[in-house]
C-alpha cells in the first residue's frame, strides 16, 4: 500500500530555512507527480507545490512562490520542500501526496509534520 512518510519539521525563526522530506513507497514513485500540502491551526488544506514526474514541471502557489522550491530524487523515491524566508504565515502541518495540482485532494497524505516559524 501507499505510504508516505514526512521529516523535517521544527520550530524556526523568521526568515529561517527549513527542508522537509517525504519518502515514498508502494507506488510507481518516478512516474507519478508529487505534491506538497499545508494545513495551518483552524483552516482547510492549502495546496503548495507541485512537481510533474521529470522533475522539470513544477507549480507554486502564490504564498510561496519565490521563498519554496519543490524538488525529488526518483532514485531515493523522496520528495523535497526546501523552504526560504520562512514568514508566520507559513506555520503549519506540511503533508506530501502522490497526486498533482488538481486532484490533491482525494490522494493520500503521511501523518504531516509540523513548521512552526515564530520568534
Amino acid at each position: 500500500q501507499v505510504q508516505l512518510v514526512e521529516s523535517g519539521g521544527a520550530l524556526v525563526q523568521p526568515g529561517g530555512s527549513l527542508r522537509l522530506s517525504c519518502a515514498a513507497s508502494g507506488f510507481t514513485f518516478r512516474i507519478s507527480a508529487m505534491s506538497w500540502l499545508r494545513q495551518a491551526p483552524g483552516k482547510g488544506l492549502e495546496w503548495v507545490s507541485s512537481v510533474g514526474a521529470a522533475s522539470g514541471d513544477t507549480q507554486y502557489a502564490d504564498s510561496v512562490k519565490g521563498r519554496f522550491t519543490i524538488s525529488r530524487d526518483n532514485k531515493k523515491n523522496t520528495l523535497y520542500l526546501q523552504m526560504n524566508s520562512l514568514k508566520p504565515e507559513d506555520t503549519a502541518v506540511y503533508f506530501c501526496t502522490n497526486e498533482g495540482r488538481l486532484y490533491y485532494t482525494r490522494g493520500p497524505r503521511g501523518q504531516g509534520t509540523q513548521v512552526t516559524v515564530s520568534s
